[in-house]
């Protein structure tokens, strides 16, 4: 990973040559002219703007993310069903990125825990250059090929993982050999980028391309591109989670109750789903251990935490499934 402001893209070698040399600077010039992401705007003077200039440029600059994640919109639908399917089947959803959106993988990954209960175990996330890069560019981490490939194989990914790579430029060697590496080892694949046509597409079973186009300082993909990559990342995290019955109504029921704030949702959780008061909410919390679901289903089916928690396994933690009339959900 470079060490400039905006790492996470910068240039390496041509996607043809990903796991050999970097490509000479004329291929790379090339290769870099075509993208739409490195384009620049040349009617934008933003220097000569004041502070409520740029903020209303930005602000019309940025309308283009919402459409680019729309149009994009059938990709997503049939990626999620690979991630779904191998969740279900007990694999991890596999997140790979350089620099920003290696980043964004972190962060996404990191608060599935929090959020749904869904640890490493179940969604992690591979980062050029490893934890250090998370704040610190590490210098040609994202140029690293064989780390791609070697970090994949290292992380035992196989046949019921789905690894997603994200990179605006749809050619950053450590991503793309990652992606690559894990096809080969049979897990499903998918490939977030901000331009059409590139290797990254090509690498992946399921690309998503969010079409993005020039950032309002060019090439500094942390902006469009990245806000775009976090759209789809929420998306493809939060829909897989809904559909593993993590959600109930749009109550996160499998919230995991870490410190205060989170103690007290968690009992509100449980008062709305069961209308229970805060005393009742709270003795049923306690007696589930902190989960919000088993608490849940405890209370609405008058049995005891232990029994609700094996009803809740035998459903495969569908909620619906265990509650008369509701069915699974699915």
């Amino acid at each position: 990973m470079s060490a400039r402001p905006t790492p996470g893209d910068t240039p390496a070698e041509t996607p043809a040559n990903h796991d050999e040399r970097p490509a000479g600077a004329g291929d790379l010039a090339h290769e870099l002219a075509r993208l739409d992401t490195e384009r620049s705007r040349p009617d934008l003077r933003l220097e000569t703007m004041d502070v409520a200039g740029l903020v209303a440029a930005q602000l019309e600059n940025d309308r283009a993310v919402q459409q680019a994640v729309e149009a994009a919109a059938p990709q997503i639908t049939a990626a999620l069903g690979a991630v779904v399917s191998r969740l279900e089947a007990g694999g991890r959803l596999v997140y790979v990125g350089a620099g920003t959106p290696g980043r964004l993988a972190v962060l996404d990954a990191a608060e599935c825990l929090p959020t749904f209960g869904a640890g490493p175990e179940t969604v992690t996330a591979l980062m050029a250059g490893g934890e250090d890069a998370m704040i610190t560019a590490v210098e040609g981490a994202e140029d690293d090929a064989r780390a791609g490939a070697a970090d994949v194989r290292a992380a035992g990914v196989g046949p019921r993982d789905v690894v997603v790579g994200i990179t605006a430029s749809g050619r950053t060697p450590y991503v793309v050999a990652a992606v690559t590496a894990a096809r080969e080892e049979g897990a499903a694949t998918v490939g977030i980028t901000n331009n059409a046509g590139t290797a990254l597409a090509a690498a992946a079973e399921h690309p998503i391309e969010t079409l993005t186009g020039p950032e309002l300082v060019a090439g500094s993909t942390r902006l469009k591109a990245g806000t775009a990559q976090k759209q789809v990342l929420n998306m493809l995290s939060t829909i897989a989670m809904i559909r593993l019955g993590k959600v109930y109504g749009n109550l996160m029921v499998d919230v995991h109750v870490t410190n205060e704030k989170l103690r007290v949702r968690g009992q509100r959780i449980v008062m709305e789903a069961t209308g229970a008061g805060p005393e009742e909410a709270e003795g049923a919390l306690a007696a589930a251990g902190g989960h919000a679901k088993v608490a849940i289903a405890a209370l609405l089916l008058d049995v005891a935490a232990g029994r609700a928690r094996e009803l809740l396994d035998a459903a495969g933690g569908h909620l619906g499934a265990v509650l008369p009339g509701q069915g699974a959900g699915r």
